[in-house]
């Protein structure tokens, strides 16, 4: 690992402890994606974290708070653009028709991608109103 690649990963451990932390289940390699998507039933919500502070900085509260949500999917799983590139590539490649953003959240239910919050959804708006994004497809497709 060269000394970028080592400063990057320090950087972005706060950002995945965000989300592990409060019980997302990180997916690292593609063998980790594939195996989650193909043997997972339910609901379940993805977010592709990123560094990047403004979006990013938005998306994670959001996500985290949306657990506290008594109508909330099975599963939440995370990936790590521009870090885990091969494990989110992977993950992206179950979006299909979807154009690859981050930071972003998905929705799938048995596997099939049924919402996608892209990064446009979420730069520039409040975690409340990101977090009502979450709870309006939670309560569409986790019911």
């Amino acid at each position: 690992m060269n000394a970028y690649e080592e400063y990057m990963k320090e950087v972005s451990r706060p950002m995945r402890e965000e989300l592990t932390t409060a019980g997302f289940d990180e997916l690292t390699s593609p063998e980790e994606v594939d195996k989650f998507m193909k043997n997972t039933n339910g609901t379940a919500l993805v977010v592709i974290n990123s560094v990047c502070g403004c979006a990013a900085g938005l998306a994670r509260p959001a996500a985290i708070a949306s657990l506290e949500n008594d109508q909330k999917p099975d599963h939440f799983v995370t990936v790590f653009a521009g870090q885990d590139r091969e494990a989110t590539e992977a993950m992206r490649g179950y979006f299909t028709g979807v154009e690859p953003s981050s930071p972003s959240m998905a929705i799938l239910k048995d596997g099939e991608l049924k919402h996608f919050i892209p990064r446009e959804n979420i730069e520039g708006f409040e975690p409340e109103d990101i977090l009502d994004q979450l709870n309006a497809a939670y309560e569409k497709y986790c019911s």
